[in-house]
């Protein structure tokens, strides 16, 4: 205990909860993708390919992998890839649509609509009430095919294809498509999620479809559920981590802390917190485990403070500009360095 009376969890035990809670300890593999998505809440969906190998590095057969996730993702709809927390497209169960939508997403939706509508009006392009009708338009032409492109949309809905100029007169002048913004504003609202690829899963080309339906959730309520989940595979984690993750207020963070009666322990950084009754101590796996994530995984990238597992120096060389990690080595918890993949095949 500290001074405070917290029980105090050392970098030891937070690297034994995360080899338990992510799925990376060997005894702690999963048997599904719904399995891994439900324990880590979310994986990152930007990179297609980084989804299956985050399953991947995660599987009990990890021979399994492409077929399951795809299988999850695109035939049983049982994951969801679509935009989430910090305005970031993730993989998540179904079920949890509606708590996602509800706690992040509606603030940047109405945000990126406004945004849209601004620079079409700056542009002299057409007005909200023509941008609705085309709206409504695409998306029941979407309703009857089930997955299309923008391209395909764009045939059903040629009003798809109207250009306007963006940035007239700045450095960053550029010629934008009604077809890609709105399809990215849909996705931000919850209306559209990425479908299937275009071609093997490791393209970054795909299909849109309807977003699964979901009550829309009173937002508190819901971001109360996501930080509990995200505290039970996370935890314990700072306020910091918590802001960062979410990409909410801090005032936001404190009020969903409070209404699940989150406790407050000692961590080398501070003050963490975890979920009620989770301040027992935790045992680390029976064997040392090893494990190579791919970029952008939901563990390097889970937490705003690393140090307890990722040593400052090598943080230059993994991460980008923009705090995007790349493919990291991982053993016993702790971040090693890097991997890459010759053309053969070979690590």
């Amino acid at each position: 205990m500290n001074d405070a009376g917290r029980r105090h969890i050392g970098t030891a035990e937070r690297r034994h909860r995360l080899a338990l809670r992510q799925r990376l300890a060997g005894a702690a593999r999963a048997g599904s993708p719904e399995e891994i998505a439900d324990s880590l809440v979310a994986l990152h969906g930007t990179d297609p390919a980084a989804v299956h190998l985050a399953v991947g590095a995660r599987l009990a057969d990890a021979t399994k992998t492409v077929g399951e996730t795809e299988r999850a993702l695109y035939e049983d709809g049982a994951l969801v890839r679509m935009h989430g927390m910090r305005h970031t497209v993730f993989v998540f169960p179904t079920g949890l649509t509606a708590v996602v939508h509800a706690s992040t997403g509606r603030t940047v939706a109405a945000r990126e609509r406004a945004r849209l509508l601004k620079n079409m009006a700056a542009a002299g392009a057409p007005d909200a009430a023509w941008l609705t009708e085309v709206e409504e338009s695409a998306l029941a032409a979407l309703a009857r095919r089930g997955q299309a492109t923008a391209a395909e949309l764009a045939r059903d809905e040629p009003r798809l294809k109207e250009q306007y100029v963006y940035a007239a007169g700045k450095s960053y002048e550029g010629v934008h498509t009604v077809s890609t913004q709105l399809l990215r504003v849909l996705g931000v609202e919850g209306k559209v999620v990425r479908g299937r690829p275009l071609g093997s899963w490791t393209s970054s080309q795909f299909r849109w479809a309807p977003a699964p339906d979901h009550p829309e959730l009173d937002p508190g309520e819901a971001q109360a559920e996501l930080l509990r989940r995200w505290l039970t595979a996370c935890g314990p984690a700072t306020e910091d981590d918590l802001k960062w993750w979410t990409g909410w207020r801090v005032t936001e963070v404190r009020r969903a802390l409070t209404a699940i009666g989150a406790e407050a322990v000692s961590l080398d950084e501070g003050t963490g917190y975890v979920v009620s009754g989770d301040t027992g101590p935790v045992a680390g796996p029976a064997e040392p485990w090893a494990a190579l994530l791919p970029a952008l995984d939901p563990t390097a990238m889970g937490w705003q403070q690393r140090d307890w597992y990722l040593a400052p120096e090598l943080r230059p060389m993994l991460f980008d500009r923009s705090g995007n990690v790349g493919p990291t080595v991982w053993w016993n918890g702790r971040v090693v360095g890097g991997w890459a993949q010759r053309a053969d095949g070979e690590i």
